[in-house]
């Protein structure tokens, strides 16, 4: 029952003080990657603590140092107990339920988007198959359209495609530019990245899900800008981005243009200093303790039990299940 309060605790606080911090800070401009990181941890552990949490009210704290049949027999008594009170048996009903209908939720949206996401794009792969054709020298496909734009798309070939109206407008600098933009999106798997936020949105619609979900798109193009930037000048990058302007990339894929053009554009110019080492450590040390938390918070009562002497022997104890020391 501990363990369960302190999970729902730890998962609201992530949501509803957590996300507006870390909305507010500054620093995941300076560090675009770490704070992608950062956003889905804080989701992902969010929605696993209730997950853990209806576990924990389900079965309860078994810390043993037998073997198989032991274990078995223990939790078998454990649980005879649970049940056997009114109210015992209907917070572990409650707390399975619960469980059960996070993961199947999560699972289905998490399928869903991903699904939604190559359906689409296998079709826009084929009319790119009709109405595009291949530059071996740029390793892009170039498509015929009034509007400038460069994309790249998701999948097993995931194409960099830009249109023939930007390769008029931007010069050969500029070009390159956009491609890193673009294959860096690509080495980054930000597409999986952005679906991740997107699949945790479209299961829970909370404010801070949502804001997770455009975070993490918002940053997987600065994380691109710099990879850009790192390959050629700052300026050069930032003047293919207004060039592009704010030219859709769809919604399956990645572009360097977009809505946020002018405030990346305005970043890369201003060119901030990234974290120092020292800054950058400690945030991947944070980022990992959010997503190690709920688990420790899990295995407490049961550590604690070993820790007072309830076993015999020292064991690595988890919710109705332990290993022999």
């Amino acid at each position: 029952m501990i363990a369960a309060a302190g999970l729902v605790a730890y998962a609201s606080l992530l949501l509803a003080c957590g996300s507006p911090a870390l909305a507010r800070a500054t620093w995941p401009v300076r560090a675009p990657q770490l704070a992608i990181a950062a956003w889905l941890a804080l989701a992902w552990s969010a929605v696993t603590s209730i997950v853990l949490g209806g576990i924990a009210l389900a079965i309860p704290v078994l810390p043993v140092s037998a073997g198989m049949a032991g274990l078995l027999a223990d939790c078998l008594m454990e649980l005879r107990t649970q049940y056997a009170h009114p109210g015992g048996a209907a917070l572990a009903g409650a707390g399975a339920v619960l469980a059960v209908t996070v993961t199947a939720r999560l699972a289905w949206c998490t399928a869903a988007t991903l699904a939604g996401r190559a359906r689409v794009g296998r079709r826009h792969r084929q009319r790119l198959r009709l109405a595009g054709r291949a530059d071996a020298r740029l390793g892009a496909i170039v498509i015929d359209h009034a509007e400038p734009a460069a994309y790249c798309l998701s999948g097993r070939r995931r194409p960099v495609v830009l249109t023939s109206a930007a390769l008029s407008i931007l010069d050969d600098a500029q070009v390159s530019a956009v491609l890193a933009h673009e294959r860096a999106h690509q080495a980054g798997r930000h597409h999986l990245l952005v679906a991740a936020a997107a699949s945790l949105a479209a299961a829970f619609p909370l404010p801070a899900l949502r804001r997770a979900r455009d975070e993490v798109a918002r940053l997987a193009e600065l994380a691109a800008d710099d990879a850009a930037a790192a390959r050629s000048p700052r300026l050069i990058v930032a003047e293919a981005l207004l060039t592009l302007g704010a030219a859709p990339a769809g919604a399956v894929a990645l572009g360097a243009g977009g809505s946020t053009a002018t405030a990346r554009v305005r970043r890369l110019i201003a060119a901030p200093n990234p974290l120092t080492r020292v800054a950058a450590t400690g945030g991947a040390l944070a980022v990992a303790a959010m997503i190690a938390l709920p688990a420790m918070v899990l295995a407490g009562p049961a550590v604690a039990a070993v820790a007072m002497g309830y076993c015999t022997h020292p064991v690595v104890t988890i919710y109705g299940a332990g290993l022999p020391g």
